[in-house]
């Protein structure tokens, strides 16, 4: 799918599809969907981020409130080396001498209405930051040197940065921090919600399985871990499999400690629960 934008054609990104649902935890759905709300013709949507350590679930809460809101979502993986054209529009040698601008999964949302994603946002360097800045306040455009045009924003268009909680990461200057607003933080999930995270990403999974995982994961967070839901997940895959090609009843808890084990290290078994799955 194409555009033209003074006199320049560009080249639309495709949405993203991810069969990503969010569970529980309802009030962080409700403060992102009010962050985008418009309440008046004078009002301007927010640009929400969400906070967090990585694999609590923040870009499966910005996906399926943009879903909820019917819209197409775009996601944008930022990374230390993401160039502010990277952001808006990129060109590509085409034939002979000739270019093609690609616009990236964000200008492509601006320009549909849609609602973008940018992943792991803290990654990125002031340098790419600063191309966004007219975006993120009531200007709404942005301007691709590359390809020489102004882009505007879809009144519908909406946008929300994730950011992780850890060390590798760079410090928002201040006029993009205040753009960023409001801040929506997502901490680890009780118990009865993280079941419903693990049994609704692995509906095949046996209930021991599941609920050893989840004691595992509530031990871990109690002693201020920093495993994540994802982890768990990730863990019980892998015991699933190990136990697959086991023989025995008895080799469910040694595949469990194994995948433990393999995923994230031997202290990581410090927190393995004893006295479930039962062997019997």
């Amino acid at each position: 799918m194409t555009v033209e934008i003074e006199g320049v054609t560009l080249h639309l990104a495709h949405p993203d599809e991810l069969s990503a649902k969010w569970v529980g935890q309802g009030e962080l759905m409700r403060q992102l969907l009010a962050a985008w709300m418009v309440v008046n013709d004078q009002d301007l949507p927010m640009n929400p981020r969400l906070l967090g350590k990585p694999g609590v679930g923040k870009t499966t809460l910005a996906y399926a409130a943009a879903r909820r809101m019917g819209r197409d979502v775009y996601i944008l993986q930022a990374t230390m080396d993401t160039r502010p054209e990277d952001l808006l529009v990129t060109p590509v040698i085409e034939g002979a001498g000739s270019l093609r601008y690609v616009a990236s999964p964000l200008v492509t949302a601006m320009l549909r209405g849609g609602i973008a994603i940018i992943d792991e946002g803290n990654r990125m360097s002031e340098k790419s930051w600063a191309s966004l800045a007219p975006l993120l306040d009531n200007r709404r455009y942005v301007e691709s040197i590359v390809a020489g045009i102004k882009i505007k924003a879809d009144p519908h268009f909406r946008l929300v940065a994730t950011m992780n909680d850890d060390a590798s990461t760079f410090e928002l200057p201040e006029y993009i921090h205040s753009r960023l607003q409001p801040q929506i933080f997502i901490d680890f999930p009780e118990r009865d919600e993280e079941y419903q995270i693990l049994k609704e990403n692995l509906p095949f999974a046996e209930e021991r399985i599941l609920e050893y995982v989840t004691d595992f994961l509530q031990t871990a967070h109690a002693a201020d871990e920093r495993f994540t839901a994802r982890d768990g997940i990730n863990v019980a895959r892998f015991a699933i499999k190990l136990k697959s090609l086991a023989t025995e009843r008895t080799h469910e808890r040694a595949a469990l400690e194994i995948a433990v084990v393999q995923v994230l290290g031997e202290e990581a078994l410090r927190y393995v629960p004893r006295e479930r799955p039962s062997a019997s």
